[in-house]
């Protein structure tokens, strides 16, 4: 297992994927990932990128290469492979053409000590979803209005 992770006391895990159009990753992301995991928020557990051509072909590019090690190198510290090149391959799938996205799997380490106790008090979480930001931005705009 890897360095500091402990199934009894790790926090819900969280897959995001982030498109870009074009095909380039300029980093501009890689700190404020860094700095999520520096201050406690997150634990990057995998990273991948992706550039879907024009022609649909599609290239995966790894953390350790060239192109992206610079800027995301040191964002994630333990990484181990979490997601499969077939969850890979199935994200890809679902590209436009002419663009790029990263995968990032991450640790919600500001919940595990909420989770530690929902698991052991028996508890089970029965539903999660995220609200799109488009309707938080109209309740706010909502609310302002009034």
């Amino acid at each position: 297992m890897p360095s500091g992770l402990n199934v009894d006391t790790l926090g819900p895990v969280d897959v995001a994927v982030v498109a870009f159009e074009g095909s380039r990753f300029n980093g501009d992301v890689a700190p404020a990932l860094r700095e999520l995991q520096k201050d406690g928020t997150v634990r990057i557990l995998d990273l991948s990128f992706m550039h879907k051509a024009e022609d649909g072909s599609v290239d995966i590019v790894e953390l350790a290469d060239e192109e992206v090690a610079e800027a995301f190198g040191q964002v994630a510290d333990v990484q181990f492979d979490l997601l499969s090149d077939e969850d890979l391959r199935a994200v890809a799938e679902n590209l436009p053409p002419a663009s790029s996205a990263f995968v990032v799997a991450w640790e919600n380490t500001w919940a595990a000590r909420l989770a530690t106790a929902v698991r052991e008090s028996s508890g089970e979480l029965l539903l999660l979803e995220r609200i799109p930001r488009d309707a938080v931005v109209e309740a706010v705009t909502a609310l302002d209005a009034e």
